[in-house]
């Protein structure tokens, strides 16, 4: 009895901050379903005409708004006739909306930018001296605008009751306080309180405030799964095993530039939350960090550094560092660009970490456009359109002003989107230019093609049209990493995760020319370890990076780019010869391969390393040898470079909790980072130090 009444109290405090008082007597509660002829409709818009109030329908065409008496409600659905109710009382209303074929004819305030024989000019349209046509497939796209502030809007919502109470979720329905008051504590599983950011980022604007969510014991009977803290998704893998040199000589894997992971490991960390294993891939953690390694020298578009030390995890093992260093492309040098900003405005997107950040990221970039480049803006929520035809990055107020108008809600057609993207890349291709789709989502596709392998076989696909691709990640709470991942790594891409406005700027203005432009793509590594002196090695990090050994010379396969001035770094752990591990693992002898025969002669030599890469307009690959000498040294006579990428590296395998790791200690790891602090003029090693402080 006392954990009952405990519990009430609980649930009236809660209601205390669910619910709030309205001092106008005439304002009244409307509920009730919008279905068509063959059922529900979910996202459906209902609007307090003339207002900004507007709520749609969840996933079973269910919908609840407050409107004084006498105001119109309108029933609207892309495609339906719309229906007008006037409001006299609070009711039930159950619509039913017809067919209507129609054309989107709506319109945006702005000039129109057409492409002619003598290149960029205005153009007015015959509707309006500032009208601009909204261009793209009309199938859940509206274009809401009035006099002074128009807006793209595609399926908008804004708060659920338009004030400031939290959202209440019962079974996985939007309910209202009455109904959460009228349930017994012995009715309920369990309940949770969200707070308004990452209610926000799993319910769009309805969740701005909060939400209460409610499983019952009957709907947990029914299979409902009670409310989990996160519905983020990474794809799952196991680290890379100790590997012996006698049945596996050959090391291959595709380079990785992205450097997600190690910013939204940095977004968990500075939030207090636990971080999922799959969440960190330490490559990328080691690849967030710029190294000093030298210029290249000659026509190849890198240089090839090479490291070895002590394992400062393992005593008894090795530490190979191999690090690439691009050639950076002088500014006037570059190439026109041709980018289309492809930006999902469905639901998810609508909390301050979300849709407002990118939308500040893109004007970052706008800063480092030139004359020559191009933008277009592609839209994407229950379908996609074009709201910027391409556009001169001289006229950056326009590009502004289609950012600006930009608004979330609906659901998330991101493959419709990809389509119309590349689509337009290509119908404004620059030969011999930069090419490139930047697709800015937190990865929740949830209309079309939608699952990993749809969004990889549809990549897949596009990256044979000469179209680059970057992918930038944002929010908390449903992002979908493992989308993002894969269309990256598939589609001729590099992907980053955007935490702050800091990042933004580093990533896209600070490192603008490594980001957008490739000097080298599918660039492939592989090492053949010496048996005489590796008795077994292993590959840190790059689990969803390795090829097989025949991938090397086949042109076909794709692998990594590598931007202007871009680094890249890889280790491997090395078990020397003669050196008793836990890790290592006998293997049966060998009748046909004579180890005396196959490094006899190669006595100083560690290892022997290939490259393989194509120019970024080209199909055939350049190949590059380079032999490693038998050389280490300690830890502590190692370089700045090495010592710090080892101490990532090392965090990241403590995250991971790696079963191939001895000492785990985050002091240890803190006092190796310190002397790997030397380069450091953006400070970003001297944050990493701070992440280790706050993670002990």
């Amino acid at each position: 009895m006392k954990n009952v009444k405990m519990f009430s109290s609980a649930i009236a405090m809660l209601l205390f901050f669910a619910t709030t008082a309205y001092s106008q007597a005439d304002i009244f509660t409307i509920s009730g379903t919008v279905s068509d002829q063959s059922g529900v409709l979910p996202g459906a818009n209902v609007q307090v005409k003339n207002t900004n109030r507007i709520t749609q329908t969840d996933i079973y065409g269910m919908y609840s708004i407050k409107a004084h008496k006498n105001e119109k409600l309108v029933f609207s659905f892309v495609g339906m006739a719309s229906q007008e109710v006037t409001v006299t009382k609070s009711a039930v209303v159950n619509i039913i909306l017809n067919t209507e074929n129609f054309l989107l004819q709506e319109v945006v305030q702005e000039p129109r930018v057409v492409m002619g024989s003598l290149g960029i000019k205005r153009e007015r349209s015959a509707t309006s001296s500032s009208q601009i046509p909204v261009q793209g497939k009309a199938s859940g796209l509206a274009v809401a605008h009035d006099k002074d502030h128009p807006r793209i809007v595609l399926r908008g919502n804004s708060s659920l009751q338009g004030g400031n109470q939290a959202l209440i979720v019962i079974d996985n329905k939007i309910a209202t306080a009455e109904q959460l008051k009228k349930l017994k504590p012995e009715e309920i599983q369990s309940t949770h309180v969200i707070k308004g950011a990452q209610g926000a980022a799993l319910y769009g604007s309805d969740g701005v405030n909060g939400v209460i969510t409610v499983t019952t014991k009957a709907a947990f009977a029914q299979g409902i799964q009670p409310y989990t803290p996160t519905q983020e998704d990474y794809e799952s893998f196991v680290e890379n095993p100790f590997e012996s040199p006698k049945n596996a000589p050959l090391s291959t894997f595709s380079i990785d530039v992205d450097n997600a992971s190690y910013t939204n490991i940095r977004r968990m960390i500075n939030n207090g939350q636990k971080i999922p294993k799959d969440a960190v891939r330490v490559e990328e953690m080691v690849n967030f960090f710029k190294y000093d390694y030298p210029k290249p020298i000659g026509g190849h578009p890198f240089s090839i550094n090479t490291e070895a030390s002590d394992s400062p995890w393992n005593p008894k093992h090795k530490l190979l560092k191999i690090g690439l260093q691009g050639k950076i492309l002088p500014t006037n040098d570059l190439p026109a660009s041709n980018l289309v900003f492809l930006i999902d405005v469905s639901g998810s997107m609508n909390s301050a970490n979300k849709l407002p950040l990118l939308v500040q990221s893109f004007k970052i970039l706008l800063n480092e456009l030139r004359t020559e480049d191009k933008v277009s803006i592609i839209v994407y929520a229950g379908a996609a359109g074009m709201v910027l035809p391409p556009t001169s990055g001289s006229e950056k107020q326009t590009i502004i002003a289609a950012l600006d108008r930009l608004s979330a809600g609906g659901s998330t057609a991101g493959g419709a989107g990809i389509e119309l993207a590349y689509k337009t890349a290509q119908e404004n291709f620059i030969k011999g230019g930069n090419n490139r789709v930047i697709l800015a989502t937190d990865g929740d596709f949830n209309v079309g093609s939608t699952s990993n392998s749809d969004m990889q076989s549809l990549i897949e696909t596009k990256r044979k049209s000469g179209v680059f691709l970057t992918c930038l990640g944002y929010g908390m709470g449903n992002y979908k990493d493992s989308k993002m991942e894969i269309l990256a790594n598939k589609g001729n891409g590099n992907y980053a995760y955007i935490d702050n406005i800091q990042e933004a700027n580093r990533f896209l203005s600070k490192e603008f020319k490594g980001s957008m432009f490739a000097i080298a793509k599918d660039v492939k590594i592989q090492i053949e370890f010496n048996p005489k002196h590796v008795q077994s090695y292993r590959l840190i990090g790059y689990e969803n990076r390795k090829l097989r050994a025949e991938d090397f010379i086949d042109d076909s396969i794709d692998a990594g780019e590598l931007g202007s001035g871009h680094t890249v770094t890889a280790l491997y752990e090395i078990i020397p010869v003669g050196v008793e591990s836990e890790f290592t693992k006998d293997i049966p002898e060998l009748k046909y391969t004579d180890n005396k025969t196959k490094s006899g002669n190669f006595n100083d030599e560690l290892a022997t390393i290939k490259f393989r890469y194509k120019k970024p307009d080209g199909e055939k690959s350049i190949e590059m040898i380079e032999t490693i000498a038998h050389k280490f040294t300690s830890v502590q006579a190692a370089s700045a470079d090495l010592k710090f990428s080892a101490a990532v590296a090392w965090f990241g395998l403590k995250l991971r909790d790696s079963k191939l790791v001895g000492n785990k200690e985050v002091a240890d790891i803190k006092n190796l980072a310190k002397t790997g602090i030397k380069n450091d003029p953006e400070g970003y090693r001297s944050e990493f130090i701070r992440l280790l402080e706050t993670a002990i």
